[in-house]
């Protein structure tokens, strides 16, 4: 199969390597900075790469538009596509904002950070999928397969809320191991001490749900601990609010336990 990637990001490299390994050929690289895209494409083993309009008059079976989710319906508004289906890679973005591009559209969004640096060497990367025609399914999920073992339908209004979950569950427990990291800082304290117990709170979930597994003050009633910790953060104004905010989100969560 066929592919053009618009986009030069984590998420296309992402992608476009893993095509590539599969065998699948890629037909060009697009996007504005151009030594990127020239750096992305001979990646890709592709001789051709360039702007937009480039972009626009090369045709492939599938079309990848990988760029941050408030440009997808810029790219999308300058192309024109009949046969080539055009994908994009957003967990929050619908599906519509491609309607007016291709006639055959659809959605692969890994459900995973994917870094520059470190990218995934595995296929544990959960995708959510979907598509606007029968041509544009059996495209995206060839092509899905490619990438990960783990498929499965989600329309947006799943989606927004499963990107709701991949944002808290993700980017605010790193912002809360920051906070950690900066209190050990401050106190002369080892962040590697607490490793072990972050670790652990990880591998619980793969025996029993989350709901079942909490600990700590919040849920035991502990009034004094909490009091206690609460006014330790007396000095760091944020994390006092986020701390007193996740300790009665627990306690509501878990009346019978107060």
């Amino acid at each position: 199969m066929t592919f053009t990637i618009i986009g030069t990001g984590n998420m296309a490299w992402f992608i476009g390597t893993r095509l590539v390994a599969a065998r699948h050929l890629c037909k060009g690289v697009f996007g504005r900075n151009e030594a990127a895209v020239k750096r992305l494409s001979e990646g890709l083993l592709s001789n051709k790469h360039g702007d937009l309009a480039a972009a626009r008059d090369t045709e492939a079976d599938v079309c990848f538009i990988a760029v941050t989710d408030d440009a997808i319906a810029e790219v999308a508004a300058k192309l024109n596509y009949k046969k080539t289906v055009l994908v994009h890679t957003a967990g929050a973005v619908q599906l519509d904002v491609l309607q007016n591009a291709a006639p055959d559209s659809a959605i692969l969004w890994p459900v995973y950070s994917i870094s520059g640096s470190n990218p995934p060497s595995h296929r544990n990367i959960p995708i959510a999928w979907e598509a606007s025609s029968p041509k544009a399914e059996k495209y995206a999920l060839s092509l899905g397969h490619v990438i990960t073992d783990i498929l499965f339908e989600a329309k947006y209004d799943q989606r927004k809320w499963l990107h709701l979950s991949a944002v808290i569950s993700n980017n605010f427990t790193n912002h809360l191991m920051t906070i950690c990291e900066r209190i050990c800082a401050e106190n002369a304290l080892p962040f590697s001490a607490l490793e072990p117990i972050i670790e652990q709170t990880f591998s619980r979930f793969r025996q029993a749900a989350p709901s079942t597994v909490q600990t700590g003050p919040a849920i035991r009633g502990d009034v004094k601990t909490i009091t206690e910790q609460t006014e330790l953060l007396a000095g760091h104004e944020d994390w006092q609010k986020i701390y007193t905010a996740i300790t009665e989100s627990i306690q509501k969560t878990h009346p019978e336990k107060g």
